[in-house]
This record gives C-alpha cells, structure tokens and sequence, in this order.
C-alpha cells in the first residue's frame, strides 16, 4: 500500500512530503496515520538533527478531509480530532527542530500541521487560514491553542472567529511566519536552515526546544528554574567540552550528542 507520506533521508537532515495532491493534500484519517508513521520512523534515527516537512503540488495541507468528515457523528468526530491532536504532539515532542516549509495553502488542518513545527518557512504564494467556522464547527487539531500562542490572542482570536484567509505578506507581518521564499527556492531554503541547525549541538538544541516548548505554559519563575538546570546539566556532556574546545582552537566542533 502506498504511503501518503513520503520521507528522504539526507544525511542529518529528513524531509517528510505530504503526497496526496489530487485531494491539495487534505488530511484525512489514512493520511494522518501515515503522518506519524512516518515522524516514529524519523524519531527512531538517531542520525537525525532537524526535519522539514512539506507537501506535494499547490497545497501545503489544504485542511482536513470534509468528504470523510461530513458523516461522522459525534463519537466518530471526537476520535479524528484525539487522532489529528496525538499526530501534532508527536511532531511536536520530537527531540529535534521540525520546519514547516508552506508551499500553497495551509488552511483548517493545515494551518495547525504547520503550528506544530517549530517555526514556518513560506512561499509567496502561501495561504493561511483557520475556515472552519464556515463548516459550522471549530478548529480540531490544536488551532485554538497554539494559534494564539504564535501570534497573540487578539490576532488568533480574529482569524478564527472570522474563517478568513491571509496571504503571505500577511502571514509574515503578524509572525505567524518567520521568511517567505519564491516557490522555487521554499524547500532548498528549508533545507539549508536544517542543515545549519544540525551542524550545532544536538543536545543543546533539544534542551532549547524543550525549554521554549514548555515554558509557555508555566511561570517565569519556574520556567527560569529548569533553564538553569537544564543549563548546568549540559556541562556535564561531551559536547560542551567539544564546543569550547573548538571554538577555542578556532575549528569548527564534531558533536556527538552525548
């Protein structure tokens, strides 16, 4: 059976690509599943330093499926918002950083894949967009929560209450995107800023990223707290030896992550 995930390994650098374009990538509950096959099997390299993920054709991820949504009764749609919640929280309890690379419209689900990576990457075509009011029914997949935590609540407040969709330009200026790129040079672009990121400290980054991840969600004073641990316990590592070591003898460090 054929994935509709499909992900290449370079080295310390994996790119995951959503292959359904005849649906604009749309996530239904088969794409879903073949999503977080395909970020375990990621996880499971221990070679890997940062991942990209993006999709195939002039959709990011367009939304979730309406054609497989429509029917569900309550239990039913209950279960796909639990299965699309436990897909973004694997990617987003990843050891290493995941950029989303929007290549076309990411609205509904989409919109949501891409706030589950660490950062987003996008094309001057992009298109953002939280529509499911239209629908009837709200965002499903983590929308209300991290929407608000990218851009502020006002902003995230006034697109998901309104369904509409922004453009690129737009999307850059409220910060919900961090670079816009030509189609042409989005996934390289992407790429190469993970490829950066994996020439760096593996286990430093990690500690950042859990760090900025959790952080958010408790007060300053205990999130310094764990700063400070987490801050102290890499000197106990042989990265931080090799790190200093090299920057000493002006070489660039060979880290090991450990």
């Amino acid at each position: 059976m054929t994935s509709f995930v499909e992900t290449v390994h370079d080295g310390r650098v994996s790119t995951m690509t959503i292959n359904r374009p005849d649906k604009l990538n749309a996530l239904s509950p088969e794409v879903l599943s073949d999503l977080k096959a395909a970020i375990e099997e990621t996880a499971r390299r221990d070679e890997v330093r940062a991942a990209v993920i993006t999709g195939t054709g002039k959709a990011f991820v367009a939304g979730a499926d309406i054609a497989a949504m429509r029917d569900m009764d309550e239990a039913e749609a209950r279960g796909f918002g639990a299965l699309g919640h436990d897909v973004f929280n694997t990617l987003e309890q990843l050891r290493f950083p995941v950029i989303a690379a929007v290549n076309g419209f990411a609205l509904g689900g989409g919109c949501e894949l891409a706030l589950a990576c660490d950062f987003i990457y996008a094309s001057t075509k992009a298109k953002f967009g939280q529509p499911e009011v239209n629908l009837g029914i709200i965002p499903g997949f983590g929308g209300t929560q991290r929407l608000p935590r990218r851009v502020g609540p006002g902003l995230a407040r006034e697109l998901i209450y309104s369904g509409k969709v922004i453009d690129a330009n737009e999307a850059l200026r409220i910060g919900l995107v961090n670079a816009l790129f030509e189609p042409d040079q989005l996934l390289a672009r992407a790429q190469k800023t993970a490829a950066d990121i994996a020439t760096k400290g593996p286990l430093a980054v990690a500690a950042a990223k859990r760090l900025i991840r959790d952080g958010v969600d408790i007060p300053l004073t205990q999130a310094n707290k764990r700063e400070r641990d987490a801050f102290g316990e890499l000197f106990d590592s042989a990265d931080q030896a090799e790190g200093m070591t090299a920057f000493l003898e002006k070489r660039a460090p060979d880290f090991k992550g450990a």
